[in-house]
């Protein structure tokens, strides 16, 4: 398997990490469902979308834990995450994300609100997998009025 998820998933073995045992477990399930489903040896790209799925479900079961005020569930969410999250590139800064989105507005000539979804399409098609949508579409709304 690509990434080395078994290599980790044998040292947290030995190391007695449940936390990461579980979590690699359930990753390496999910990847070997989609081979199973695409029929092939999934590509880099594919392995790295379906981190990015998982990394995606954490962030959403932390959001709606913490508002069900199940800081239990939060803590074991955010383990998981922490764990998911290294095994992708590192994302834009905040900085470098806004930087990035006032270039496009200029470059494109975005000047209101409408152009939001535009800017959205362009910026994640730039930088696919190296942006939050969630975050890119707040500075967007913030920079066009």
């Amino acid at each position: 398997m690509q990434f080395g998820f078994e290599n980790d998933l044998k040292n947290a073995l030995k190391a007695g990490d449940k936390t990461k045992v579980s979590t690699l477990r359930l990753l390496i399930a999910s990847l070997k469902n989609e081979k199973i489903q695409a029929g092939r040896e999934l590509t880099a790209e594919e392995v790295e979308a379906a981190v990015r799925r998982a990394v995606k479900q954490r962030k959403d079961s932390i959001e709606q834990y913490s508002q069900g005020g199940r800081s239990d569930l939060v803590a074991a969410e955010k383990a998981e995450l922490a764990i998911l999250e290294g095994y992708l590139p590192q994302g834009m800064s905040e900085a470098e994300l806004e930087t990035t989105i006032r270039a496009i507005v200029a470059e494109k000539g975005f000047s209101s609100g409408r152009d939001v979804g535009l800017l959205m399409k362009e910026v994640m098609s730039r930088h696919r997998g190296r942006v939050d949508g969630r975050k890119a579409q707040e500075i967007a709304l913030r920079i066009l009025p």
